[in-house]
């Protein structure tokens, strides 16, 4: 229940948030250890920090105009790759910030890296690369995702 909860804080906050440019693809969420967050050593099950890149990258589909781009045209994101570094565990009820920057694109893919930081200390570094899919189509180009984007926005005003 807790991510669906999760789920709609983001949805809801993103939808306030500032948009979010081409130029500067940063998202940053500040989240608090839930008890179903916990694994048997209580802290942090490894698994959920993947579950809150996810939100992460939800907060940025919404704000910078993709999420809108993929479901007027059917498109799906998909992430092909994900890892993780974990230095320093998050514990019940502990305050943090998790940041996701795009830091580049090739043709198929975007690479992104997740950050998760307490009291200014990195408790967990990993890096990601997904895709926009599209059934009858395969992989959508980066920068044709970037194009939609500015479609959109350009037919909206």
């Amino acid at each position: 229940m807790n991510l669906i909860l999760r789920m709609i804080y983001v949805f809801v906050l993103s939808l306030f948030r500032p948009r979010i440019t081409a130029d500067n693809m940063v998202s940053e969420l500040s989240l608090r250890v839930l008890p179903n967050d916990l694994d048997i050593n209580l802290h942090m099950n490894n698994g959920r920090y993947l579950t809150i890149c996810d939100l992460n990258r939800v907060d940025l589909f919404i704000r910078s105009g993709l999420m809108r781009a993929m479901f007027k045209r059917g498109w799906i994101p998909v992430i092909a790759e994900h890892t993780m570094t974990y230095k320093r565990p998050l514990n019940l009820w502990q305050r943090y910030r998790v940041s996701l920057q795009v830091t580049h694109s090739d043709e198929k893919y975007f690479y992104m890296t997740h950050t998760f930081m307490r009291a200014g200390r990195v408790l967990a570094q990993g890096t990601s690369k997904g895709c926009v899919y599209a059934k009858n189509h395969g992989v959508i180009s980066p920068m044709e995702a970037m194009a939609a984007i500015e479609s959109d926005r350009k037919n909206a005003n």
